[in-house]
């Protein structure tokens, strides 16, 4: 389980409270936005930090129980923000700079604003001043980090399920835009729409 190793020792070091995980969901999607999260857990109050006991990588979780903890996330955390890019931005700028982009959005909706960040894998957010560490596999050793991937993919989900409403041929409900092979054929017979990634290789490369 993930838990407050990073945070603790970041706040040892430096005094810092306000220390925000972040982390995305949908990079790797041929459809859809990526979308980044960003929370702020209250270090200084155990009953509050209790609650979220529970929290674990969102890809651990069953969908039932994201939704739980994400409503408990919401309500216990110091601070939270949600950033998305859609599609047509992701083929102008690519997919790394995107989900950066996404992180940015996210950090600038928190209050208060976070003074450390806390960065699931490899990425560098070069863009802010703020002090930073990247977390390879963060979203299972960080508490904060793993709220943050609950954020980032019940948010998404819900988005990608709004999509499947106005395109309920694609299946957007079930497979969230990430390549499954219904998803593919589907594409191959009906054609990409608006909410697809032009950039990615199937579509780019003529491989459906």
């Amino acid at each position: 389980m993930p838990n407050l190793k990073f945070e603790r020792s970041v706040n040892k070091d430096t005094g810092i409270t306000r220390i925000a995980g972040l982390d995305e969901a949908g990079r790797g999607a041929l459809a859809g936005p990526v979308v980044a999260a960003a929370v702020i857990l209250p270090l200084d109050n155990p009953k509050q930090i209790r609650k979220l006991s529970k929290v674990d990588d969102s890809k651990r979780l069953a969908a039932k129980d994201r939704a739980l903890l994400f409503d408990l996330i919401t309500k216990h955390a110091w601070s939270f923000g949600v950033g998305k890019i859609e599609a047509a931005r992701i083929d102008e700028v690519g997919i790394i700079p995107a989900t950066k982009l996404a992180m940015l959005e996210a950090l600038a909706q928190l209050n208060p604003q976070a003074q450390y960040l806390l960065v699931d894998g490899r990425l560098v957010l070069k863009s802010t001043p703020l002090p930073q560490q990247a977390i390879i596999r963060g979203d299972s050793r960080s508490m904060s980090i793993a709220a943050a991937s609950i954020l980032a993919k019940v948010t998404r989900d819900r988005l990608m399920e709004m999509i499947d409403q106005s395109y309920p041929d694609y299946g957007f409900a079930a497979h969230k835009g990430y390549g499954t092979q219904f998803h593919r054929d589907v594409i191959g017979r009906l054609g990409p729409i608006a909410e697809h990634r032009r950039s990615f290789a199937p579509m780019r490369l003529k491989l459906l």
